[in-house]
């Protein structure tokens, strides 16, 4: 049975960081590329980060300098180091990962910025 837990979410203030973790179980996770989705309320949901089978990261332009992907295969789990977050950062995080044609969600967690 595939299962992601998604732990890391919370209230934090403009300026602070968060880090986000996915534990992924039920698949040959290292074989998988894992990614970050995000989704605001009224708004659709936006590829955030995205890292290979092979460790290649990529980014979205507005988190760049900001956001760190990460995963550990030995764990098999995938991160998302988020600092200097914004109001326009919050959202319901998804992580995603994805092989040849399926894809494959965890429940989401979310992450409010205010103060």
């Amino acid at each position: 049975q595939v299962q992601f837990v998604e732990s890391g979410g919370g209230l934090v203030q403009p300026g602070g960081s968060l880090r986000l973790s996915c534990a992924a179980s039920g698949i040959a996770f290292s074989m998988y590329a894992m990614a970050w989705y995000r989704q605001a309320p009224g708004k659709q949901r936006e590829l955030v980060a995205t890292i290979t089978n092979g460790g290649t990261t990529n980014y979205a332009d507005s988190v760049k300098g900001r956001f760190t992907i990460s995963r550990d295969n030995a764990k098999n789990a995938v991160y998302l180091q988020m600092n200097s977050l914004k109001p326009e950062d919050t959202a319901v995080y998804f992580c995603n990962a994805q092989l040849f044609l399926q894809s494959l969600w965890g429940q989401g967690t979310q992450v409010t910025v205010s103060s």
